[in-house]
């Protein structure tokens, strides 16, 4: 054996080739925060609700289908690559309204969270011709690793104005500049990271544009009845589906459903028309039995278990309300603060959505927050909302009053 590696030679194995990859900032962000001694910090980093007491609980509804799953459910056996599609179908008409299928124009399958519902889009339009995909600037950070993953060249626009409301103008521009073999891709509600959402009106403007266009609407939904509610969030979505022949809707449960560590999500697609369905889930199947091959089962089928009950599904729409409004009421609050805090434009935040909004500071204002004050965000400026509550916000506003006066 000794004789046979030395013929071999002392090279490099194959996987020795791999470069070290850049450390997530997020990650090495809760290391920091999870090593800080100080009994008063605060963490705006992490991307998950939390309440006022800094727990991310499990909802009331979910532990009533769980149980539910744990008396009746007589099998595990596979369930093939559309996952559980009694879950699909039972998300629809809160995405779709009460037509959900648009005339039999609109079908779905579940995926491992949003971000599988992502990916999936993003590789099925791929197969289809797209090319290149548009999209605001800043997003959420793995938009751009996924499309670059999947060899799609991205092209940005400016999401947002310095004056903390959606750039119009930006979004218009870069659907009319889309050409075929192009995606343009928009967060259908409270937008990650900046908070900042289009207006109903605004989004009557981006439908009417994109009906003229060739390129192909990808709509994702992460985040939604964190905002304004859930028939207020799905404007968007429904106003761009009723004037396109064809769509791409991304789903997660992850947050209005807190299955965080579950990944819940579903992929919807609108056809021009019913008979072009089969042959674009066909392609569906084939992407996704080649990546996971099928989803998770468990977070899907509570899911299903809450919207097929009344009582739970009203737990559940109580317990979403509850959150959405403790979120309005931080941002209510930290917009007061605009004239306390200069240069920050706090008073934006009140009409923002979401988990996040994100704050136009330097880095070493950053740095000063987390090592002065326990504060703890990313570096790029963005904040989770629910990161704050009624024992730590004036903390965190004299925090910011510190580092920018």
């Amino acid at each position: 054996m000794l004789r046979v590696a030395a013929s071999l030679g002392m090279g490099l194995g194959m996987l020795d080739r791999l470069q070290a990859q850049a450390p997530d900032a997020l990650l090495a962000l809760i290391k920091m925060y999870a090593a800080d001694e100080r009994a008063d910090k605060i963490d705006l980093g992490v991307g998950v609700y939390r309440t006022n007491e800094g727990d991310t609980p499990v909802f009331k509804a979910i532990k009533a289908a769980e149980q539910a799953l744990i008396d009746e459910q007589d099998s595990k056996s596979y369930l093939g690559p559309e996952g559980d599609l009694g879950f699909v179908h039972a998300l629809m008409p809160y995405v779709f309204g009460q037509d959900a299928t648009m005339g039999g124009r609109i079908e779905g399958m579940q995926t491992p969270g949003g971000t599988g519902a992502v990916r999936l889009a993003a590789a099925v339009a791929k197969a289809a011709g797209v090319t290149r995909v548009h999209m605001g600037t800043p997003s959420w950070p793995n938009h751009a690793q996924i499309f670059a993953d999947l060899g799609l060249e991205t092209a940005g626009f400016g999401h947002a104005t310095g004056e903390g409301a959606a750039n119009l103008e930006a979004v218009l521009a870069a659907i009319g500049d889309a050409r075929d073999g192009d995606a343009v891709l928009l967060h259908g509600c409270c937008h990650n990271p900046t908070g900042v959402d289009y207006t109903n009106e605004q989004w009557d403007e981006i439908a009417d544009a994109l009906a003229k266009s060739p390129a192909l609407a990808i709509l994702d939904v992460a985040y939604h009845g964190l905002g304004r509610g859930m028939e207020e969030d799905a404007y968007g979505v429904r106003k761009v589906l009723s004037k396109l022949d064809e769509a791409l809707v991304a789903y997660s449960c992850d947050k209005n459903f807190g299955m965080y560590r579950d990944r819940v999500g579903a992929l919807y697609v609108m056809a021009k028309d019913a008979d072009g369905l089969p042959a674009i889930l066909s392609n569906l199947n084939a992407l996704a039995r080649a990546s996971w091959s099928m989803p998770p089962d468990h977070g899907g089928a509570a899911v299903r278990l809450v919207l097929r009950d009344d009582g739970r599904t009203q737990m559940w729409l109580d317990e979403l309300e509850d959150m959405r409004n403790r979120m309005r009421r931080v941002r209510e609050r930290l917009a007061a603060a605009d004239n306390e805090v200069p240069g920050l434009n706090l008073s934006a935040l009140a009409d923002q959505n979401g988990l996040f909004a994100m704050l136009p500071l330097a880095r070493e204002q950053i740095v000063a927050l987390r090592e002065d004050h326990a504060v703890y965000m990313a570096g790029s400026g963005r904040i989770n909302i629910a990161g704050l509550h009624a024992g730590n916000t004036e903390q965190f506003i004299g925090a910011l009053k510190a580092v920018t006066s």
